[in-house]
């Protein structure tokens, strides 16, 4: 005849004690300490002949209920008549600490029961990020005159008059223009106080126009053409040293052929 063997799973010994009196229908404070070991160990033995893995948590339970129900079974000593104190617990219930940590296991337990439930209840219920309701808002337009009086905008209606007078006005702007020959003049004359030598970074304002660029690089092109200096740099993308050739700049210069 075969055996079988239905094994819930308990999360340690407490709990299988609570199944055990539940299931029995007794109460938790007057245990009949004897009809529950026996159904724990048939419990325990259950699990052995299964091989399943019995902690040591069963096993330290399983000898707490077989020594008290050892200490129920022993008769009571006899109540010696004594001034001394020593006596005095002879009435010491064996269960009532195990009763006491079946009591706070059960309150805990259940609180446990009852944040599953949260848990479970919450899960149920779906969010979704905050959005920006700010387009919603309804928009107040603020007053662009507000604190102002009727002196101020006199006063501003005045000075917008005032602008409206020099509005009208008409005013020719006339160029300096720098011709090639004069620059070509204004060049030799800063070599020569210079020694004959000056560098090209030199011959720039921080404000030159592009006009006085241009007609800066043609002077120099012209110089060069009429062999009166001559440009180099001692190293790449250093700065270019206009020199000019011995003995040139002290004879006249003629710029008759430039025109422009």
């Amino acid at each position: 005849m075969k055996m079988l063997y239905k094994l819930e799973a308990f999360e340690g010994p407490l709990d299988l004690l609570l199944h055990l009196i539940d299931k029995s229908e007794v109460d938790i404070y007057n245990i009949p300490i004897k009809d529950i070991t026996e159904q724990y160990m048939e419990y325990v033995q259950a699990m052995h002949e299964l091989e399943l893995e019995v902690t040591s948590e069963f096993l330290v339970m399983a000898a707490t209920l077989l020594a008290i129900k050892s200490k129920m079974l022993l008769p009571k000593p006899p109540v010696l008549d004594l001034d001394f104190d020593y006596y005095e617990e002879d009435d010491f219930d064996p269960r009532a600490e195990l009763v006491q940590k079946l009591i706070e296991y059960r309150k805990y337990k259940a609180i446990a029961d009852l944040l599953r439930d949260k848990e479970v209840e919450r899960s149920l219920v779906f969010t979704r990020e905050p959005e920006d309701l700010t387009p919603y808002v309804p928009q107040v337009q603020e007053n662009p005159v507000k604190g102002l009086d009727v002196n101020d905008l006199m006063l501003a209606f005045q000075r917008t008059l005032r602008k409206m007078v020099h509005r009208n006005q008409v005013t020719k702007i006339r160029r300096d223009e720098i011709s090639v020959k004069d620059r070509i003049t204004d060049l030799v004359e800063l070599l020569r106080n210079k020694g004959g030598r000056l560098l090209f970074s030199k011959l720039f304002e921080k404000q030159c126009s592009r006009e006085e660029i241009v007609v800066t690089f043609l002077a120099i092109l012209e110089l060069m053409k009429m062999k009166k200096i001559q440009c180099f740099q001692h190293r790449l993308f250093e700065d270019i040293v206009i020199q000019a050739k011995e003995g040139e700049l002290t004879d006249g210069l003629s710029t008759d052929e430039i025109d422009y």
